[in-house]
């Protein structure tokens, strides 16, 4: 890994040990496998200790790691046949929004996500996962697309939020998400979607009003970041550890609201341990929810997808 997180320094620390072993071994006859292998199985203990017990903020940390698993990742590792769609007809294409006609298997579907990026060009054409409103236009039109032609929607959730900036707002940020959600609500189309990372404020519930909400084992998901929550609550973002424990962003926290229905468990140290591995689980899961979707009818489906959404409130209420 290249990008260490602050509790994890004692497993780092023997993980470069492990290195420098191996390191050493290439350059004369040296057997060191045992006691490469007695640090590993020290390093997957501690990994396992360390992660059982992250609080909120640690899991924020770990939902916005450079090295997790971007949509860009499962796309190519869930979906074959891809035809991405561009443009949202309007005004431009907004690359922090990425969709098209794909396959998962033999199923045919519409795939969303928001893209943050892995390195800094890559970040910066993306603008860091946070999309414009022609990016929820241009996913709106995905929506009414899936609706036309009878396909299930996919979607993956990775952002801190709807771009805040001026021209945003000057072209309608806000009711280009609510277009948004209300086509999700109208669509006849399966709607299954997975929360891959940070899930933050209206650009994560724009394209995840579906029918069931996935969510990885240290994603984090909520109304709007810790730093936002604790600069408008206490006027300073130092505090965001705190509103990160107030704000009820993990995983088991959500679930047993009601507001996601899944926890997809994540390899040993987070899914930026093993790619590969959370992206086949991640699989199993999404045709699992999708077949569940698809046995009922559309009518009742879209009845359900509505009432799961209207009785959030209820939920923190009661």
């Amino acid at each position: 890994m290249s990008f260490p997180l602050e509790f994890e320094n004692q497993v780092l620390s023997i993980e470069k040990k492990i290195k420098e072993l191996r390191d050493a071994s290439k350059l004369g006859d040296i057997d060191v496998a045992s006691e490469i292998s007695k640090m590993q199985a020290k390093v997957n203990k501690l990994l396992v200790s360390t992660y059982r017990k992250l609080t909120p903020w640690q899991k924020v940390q770990v939902a916005r790691h450079p090295d997790r698993p971007k949509f860009l990742d499962y796309l190519s590792g869930i979906f074959t046949d891809y035809v991405e769609l561009s443009g949202d007809r309007i005004c431009s294409d907004d690359k922090a929004i990425i969709g098209g006609f794909a396959k998962m298997d033999d199923i045919k579907c519409i795939v969303i996500g928001e893209e943050k990026g892995r390195d800094t060009e890559s970040r910066l054409a993306h603008n860091f996962g946070m999309a414009k409103p022609e990016g929820y236009r241009k996913a709106h039109r995905l929506l009414d697309l899936a609706h036309r032609f009878g396909l299930p929607v996919i979607s993956f959730i990775d952002t801190s939020g709807a771009f805040p900036g001026i021209e945003s707002e000057e072209r309608g940020q806000a009711e280009a998400i609510a277009r948004c959600m209300e086509k999700s609500f109208q669509i006849d189309s399966a709607f299954i979607s997975v929360v891959i990372g940070e899930g933050g404020s209206g650009g994560a519930i724009a394209i995840s009003t579906s029918d069931y909400i996935l969510m990885l084992e240290h994603a984090v998901y909520s109304v709007i970041s810790p730093e936002g929550c604790a600069s408008i609550l206490w006027k300073d973002d130092l505090k965001a550890e705190i509103a990160a424990e107030a704000q009820k962003l993990t995983a088991p926290d959500l679930l047993t609201l009601g507001i996601i229905d899944k926890i997809i468990d994540e390899p040993t140290g987070g899914a930026h341990r093993g790619k590969d591995e959370i992206i086949a689980n991640v699989k199993i899961e999404i045709i699992h929810y999708l077949n569940k979707s698809l046995e009922l009818p559309a009518d009742l489906r879209k009845d359900l997808r509505r009432q799961k959404f209207m009785a959030i409130g209820n939920n923190f209420l009661s």
